[in-house]
Formats: C-alpha cells, structure tokens, sequence
C-alpha cells in the first residue's frame, strides 16, 4: 500500500525509507559501532528509529549501538534531559551523556565576552568581539558538541569502525541542501592511525520530510518534544543564535531566566543576540523598566561603536597575519581616538592612549608575530 504522503518524497522514495551508501553498508556487515546523536528533537528521533529498523533487517547487532548526547547545559530547554532520556528510552538504546570540561554554552559565551574586552584593552584586537556565536562561526556546535563528542567516542571505541548517525535533512535549509549521505570522518580518527580507528558521518534521513518526520515519530511512538506543542518550529537551545522570531519569543516564554540574563549580556556588551535582532525586543514585557533603559542606552552605544569601528583605518582590520603594518602617525591617532571612546563604553583601562603608544603596540606584536 502506497502511503499518501509519498507523492510529497523525491524520485517515489517510500514513506520512511532511509537513505544509505556502499560505505556505510560494507562498515555495518563488518560489525562497525553505530552511535546515534540525539538531541531531543524531531529529527533525531525519527531518523534514528528507522535507522534502526534497517539495521534489524540487515542483521546489524543491537549489541554495538548506543546513543550519545551533547549536554549544553542552562542553554537548553530545562526539560531537554529528560527529553532526550525518554528518546533513548524508545529506541531501545543506551545513552551517553557527555559535557564540555570548561563549562556549558552560557559559560562559553560570558568567557568569550570577557576575554575578548581583555584582548581588546591590550590592543590584540582591532575591533571589539562580541559574545555569541553566529551562523558562520557556530562554536556552540563546534566545541561543545562535535569536540565534546568525537574524542569521546574514539577513546571508548578506539580501534574500532565507529558510524555517527545524525539527523541533518536537506529540506532544512539552503546550507544543508547538497548534504552527502555518508562520509569518511578524520577529525578524530586520522587516516591510518596505530589503533586502526576509523569515523564514518552517516545522515540516513536527509531526503525525509518535515511532516513525514513527525508522523514517524508518532507511528513509532518516539516522544515529541514539548516545544512543539507550544508553537515552536525547530528544537533547539532554549533560544538559538539562528532562530526565528517565533522560535526566540516562545523559548523566552519556557525560560525567562535564561532570556533576561541574555538580554542582561546584551545589555553590558552592546551587542545583539543576533545580527539583525535584539533578543530584547523578542519578548520585552518580561523584563524590568530598568533592564529596558539599559537596553536602550546600550542600542545607542552598539550605532556609536560601528561608526567607530567602521571609520577607523581599513588596512589594519584583521586578517590571518594581523597585524601586517605598523601604522602611520596619523592612522595610529584615529586608532587610537576610536579605541578611547570604545573602552570608555565598558569603563575599561586605556592602556594605549596616544598615538605613539598605538604605534609602540603595533610594532610590538608585528615583532612578536615574526618571533613565532
């Protein structure tokens, strides 16, 4: 019987099907581990089901899979434990639970904030850095997940084939439109290292739809995340750097702590949660009139400190090598006039004050630099 919803799949593919590839096959019949990343969301919990049942009916042993999970700590929804314990539950499979040594993601972006002022008063950045992650430097996925994950996973399988399987899907968006089936994976498992450790990335859902997703989690009794009872499109943190509006105001409703100390962050660093949107203005009847002063005053310093940044001498702004050049007199007096207005923002020292000061600096790290 043909499911109704298959006239929605590309080129017929049956309702569920997974996609697969010769190199996952061959690694699988020759007992290759194969972990299962979850998340809490939709996705995840969908593809890995069916994922699993194709392994049933290859003869795969149940033996060699378990589940692993990367805990971001206060960023994910409060519920997200228990959440991903329930998935792991329903799959039948044992789960891993791993965390950063250095913090969770609030700690990451506090440190990142910090570190980077400290960098700047020392003048070893050009322009100040802001604490998020974004969508082109994704260092919440990045360093506290995958390099939480992968080293884990090659010290406990260390000489084995180990499979990730995780649940990217093409229709998501234009980045993951051209997503490969399968991959060899070296990031931690070196080609012909002496363990014989080999990591293979394995995304059996990327041509599944987002309804059909959902309809797999219900015919295969996976438990549904609460967020999406609530509205919310994607299950993310509880709110995520490249959520929507909808996404972001909802989180903030689930979570209002975590969403007043961000816009508390935003508020003492001047930067925006995202590029074009203050978290602030997502949900502002959660916070205090003093909280939204504080926002306002920081908008004003966000404009000021761009037109700063943006008027300050373009051949020093960063680039791999930086610094290339020792400013002239007059560029190091425009640095560091802008520097002065900047630093005061944050009531933060002013270590090089003057034109010559700015140019000592410079010569000192180009120095540094070709010592290195």
């Amino acid at each position: 019987m043909i499911h109704p919803q298959q006239s929605l799949f590309e080129r017929g593919r049956a309702f569920g099907q997974i996609a697969t590839d010769p190199m996952i096959d061959d690694a699988v019949r020759n007992g290759a581990w194969v972990i299962f990343n979850l998340s809490g969301g939709k996705d995840c919990g969908a593809v890995s089901s069916r994922t699993i049942r194709y392994l049933d009916e290859i003869g795969h042993p149940r033996a060699r899979r378990f589940a692993i999970h990367a805990d971001l700590g206060r960023a994910e929804h409060t519920f997200n434990a228990e959440q991903v314990e329930a998935q792991a539950r329903a799959l039948g499979l044992r789960l891993d639970v791993v965390r950063a040594k250095s913090g969770d993601l609030v700690d990451r972006f506090e440190n990142r904030w910090s570190l980077g002022l400290e960098a700047y008063t020392s003048l070893r950045l050009y322009n100040l850095r802001g604490p998020w992650s974004s969508p082109s430097l994704k260092f919440c996925q990045s360093e506290k997940k995958i390099q939480v994950m992968g080293p884990h996973l090659a010290r406990e399988l260390r000489g084995h084939t180990i499979i990730n399987v995780v649940g990217i899907r093409r229709e998501e968006s234009s980045g993951r439109a051209n997503t490969q089936v399968a991959k060899s994976d070296t990031r931690f498992a070196k080609s012909g290292n002496r363990h014989g450790t080999k990591m293979m990335l394995w995304h059996p859902g990327v041509d599944m739809l987002k309804d059909e997703v959902f309809e797999i989690n219900r015919l295969d009794g996976i438990p549904i995340s609460p967020i999406y009872a609530r509205g919310a499109t994607r299950h993310s943190c509880a709110m995520c750097i490249m959520g929507s509006l909808n996404d972001l105001a909802i989180g903030a409703e689930a979570h209002p702590w975590l969403y007043r100390h961000y816009v508390e962050m935003e508020a003492s660093t001047t930067f925006s949660f995202q590029a074009g949107r203050w978290l602030a203005d997502v949900r502002p009847e959660l916070l205090s009139p003093g909280l939204l002063a504080d926002i306002e005053r920081a908008k004003v310093l966000c404009v000021e400190r761009r037109k700063i940044e943006a008027a300050l001498p373009a051949r020093h702004r960063f680039v791999k090598g930086w610094p290339r050049y020792i400013p002239s007199r007059e560029e190091a007096a425009e640095i560091a006039a802008g520097r002065a207005l900047i630093l005061k923002h944050h009531s933060a020292e002013n270590i090089y004050p003057s034109a010559a000061e700015v140019r000592e600096r410079f010569a000192e790290l180009v120095k540094m630099k070709a010592a290195a």
